[in-house]
């Protein structure tokens, strides 16, 4: 710590990024600073003056390297392309997953379906996009459906054609019943064009021709035609204005919302077209160590606009911040005309931000809500258990193998409650010659905790509590193992009544506690339990695939992947191939090769005609 203090206190007193790293050299947290000499001096000065998370990432810094630029503007520019090509593990991130989705329409189906991609592929297949999140693209496709009254149920056309009575979305008038045999596909591929040429922007087009026929349908005085048709016009309208608030082009203003509460905070983006709000978009994050909303705010903000291809002409923020007119320039640069940052004080404007921090404080509070809900479970699992505190981290484990082959096992981490999948980890049992639960248990535990003994970072947590999978044997394995290393942490199985439900917990004594009388209680361990089950089982099977890669087969001349692949297609497995007959095998490759197959399990046997 010395060294990183003298380090810092000997940087320049000029702009610049600071990027922090652990042992492995990897990135764990990249800011900008005014002044790096000032800025990066702080995190080295009494950590009592630091909150947990900050603390926590300071301890994990092995050195640190920083990048001088000329002004704050390149300093707000280099943090955001480092946060997005490192994502550090300690800055505040929107997630990967809130990128720019594409909407994606099957045009090679007989009836085309519309869906959401991450990205576009040669499939064959119409994209558009990219839009602004997966939850507002989808919110297009849904109002797509609505409008035009397209199927969003999961019936398959014209499969499913006349099988079955309409669903209730025909009798509610949000769709058009396509699974009728009286309807025509040509009606379908019509309302597909449509949305097509209302995705492309064509909307004018749409509602020229939508009108033209609902006049005509009026004319006939088929009235009732003609209001179905209006009250599509007015659908659609209300779509264009959410496609064009979603895609980012056109969009008046954006209003920026933040909250932060002491769990999580959230950042919301409230779209308006005309003066009307069109769209929202929203992500809870974990609090971030010991920003200021200003940082907080500023960060967030490049990232959700950063690469976009289209932008608002006006981005109104919950407060003042620093790099302001920085951030104003980026923007501006980016699209190539003007972009206003603006902080309202007061009036309309104001108002509408206040709106959009009130929609964050109601996420953040809907999400802390079941957060406690998960705390008071907890509370009750340490009671029960006899623990002098909640368990905050509990690490499950289980046991995966096919008769003596394969074993495996999985340790799944759970943060009050919740799954921290970062932190799952595998196991493949050594020195096993055959399956034993006990053994295997045994072993995984005690390398679970000679890894934290041996100071690998991977698990340099300890749990709070153990569950295992299985009952009093498994548990007394665990223990045993503890023992041996010299750490000594709760363990108690998890029991499974004969509907493969988890019904107690089973301690080394034999000591069974049932859990069945509170369904929260008893819903948490079940989770748990199946998670770490199922994030064994396909290990497992990845396993054994990559046995069925490299098998017999591979040491058999004139046989290669593609045969391979069509005797395994074909016999499902290797026993099966062994024990098939030369007339059996070369229905599937050829006689030479079926011979060569036949003799290699065969030796002085030859069945060749």
């Amino acid at each position: 710590m010395d060294e990183l203090r003298d380090k810092a206190h000997a940087l320049p007193l000029k702009p610049g990024v600071y990027i922090m790293q652990n042992a492995a050299s990897e990135v764990i947290y990249v800011g900008k600073a005014k002044a790096l000499k000032n800025r990066v001096s702080q995190y080295f000065q009494d950590q009592s003056r630091h909150n947990e998370k900050t603390r926590a990432m300071v301890s994990q810094i092995d050195h640190f390297d920083v990048i001088v630029v000329q002004s704050e503007f390149e300093a707000l520019v280099l943090e955001c392309a480092l946060i997005k090509r490192h994502q550090p593990h300690y800055n505040i991130l929107l997630k990967d997953d809130k990128g720019y989705p594409y909407i994606r329409l099957s045009v090679r189906e007989e009836y085309p379906r519309f869906s959401l991609s991450a990205r576009v592929q040669d499939d064959g297949a119409r994209y558009f996009g990219p839009y602004g999140s997966r939850g507002a693209s989808q919110g297009i496709i849904d109002a797509l459906r609505e409008a035009l009254k397209l199927p969003s149920c999961s019936r398959k056309f014209p499969r499913d054609i006349g099988k079955e009575r309409p669903c209730l979305n025909y009798h509610m008038g949000l769709c058009d019943g396509y699974c009728r045999e009286q309807m025509d596909q040509s009606r379908y591929a019509a309302s597909i064009e449509q949305a097509v040429r209302l995705l492309e922007g064509k909307l004018d087009e749409v509602l020229d021709d939508l009108t033209a026929e609902m006049e005509q349908a009026a004319e006939e005085l088929a009235f009732e035609r003609a209001a179905g048709i209006r009250d599509r016009i007015n659908a659609i309208k209300l779509l264009s204005k959410r496609q064009k608030a979603v895609a980012g082009s056109l969009a008046d203003t954006d209003v920026v919302g933040y909250y932060r509460g002491e769990v999580r905070s959230c950042f919301v983006v409230l779209h308006y077209i005309e003066g009307e709000l069109a769209a929202k978009d929203w992500e809870l994050l974990t609090s971030p160590l010991d920003e200021e909303e200003r940082e907080s705010v500023t960060t967030l903000t490049a990232q959700y606009y950063g690469g976009r291809g289209s932008l608002p002409r006006q981005i109104l923020l919950p407060c003042d911040i620093e790099e302001q007119v920085e951030l104003a320039r980026m923007l501006t640069e980016a699209v190539g005309r003007k972009v206003e940052v603006l902080t309202p004080q007061r009036g309309a404007k104001m108002d509408l931000v206040r709106l959009a921090n009130e929609n964050a404080r109601e996420e953040v509070e809907r999400a802390t809500s079941a957060e406690e809900r998960r705390s008071k479970v907890t509370q009750l699992l340490g009671s029960l258990l006899g623990m002098e505190r909640p368990p905050h981290r509990i690490e499950a484990f289980d046991i995966s193998n096919t008769g003596n082959a394969d074993i495996v096992a999985s340790m799944t981490v759970h943060i009050d409650g919740r799954p921290l999948k970062r932190d799952y980890r595998h196991f493949k049992l050594r020195d096993m010659e055959h399956a034993d639960d006990y053994a295997s248990m045994k072993q995984v535990v005690e390398r679970r905790f000679r890894r934290y003994l041996d100071g690998d970072e991977k698990f340099g947590a300890l749990p709070d509590l153990l569950l295992i999978d299985g009952g009093t044997g498994q548990v007394r394995a665990a223990m045993e193992a503890m023992d041996e290393v010299g750490i000594r942490i709760p363990a108690y199985g998890m029991v499974k009544d004969d509907r493969h439900r988890t019904r107690a917990l089973a301690a080394a004594d034999g000591r069974e506690i049932g859990i069945q009388q509170n369904q929260s209680l008893f819903s948490l361990i079940g989770r748990i339990q199946e998670e770490t089950h199922r994030f064994a089982i396909e290990f497992h099977r990845q396993q054994q695939a990559g046995h069925l890669k490299k098998s017999e087969l591979d040491d058999i001349p004139g046989v290669g992947p593609r045969r391979k692949a069509e005797l395994l297609g074909r016999f499902k497995s290797l026993k099966r191939i062994k024990a098939a007959s030369f007339e059996a095998l070369a229905e599937v490759i050829p006689k030479s090769a079926a011979q060569a197959v036949y003799d290699y399990f065969h030796p002085g046997k030859d069945e060749a005609k």
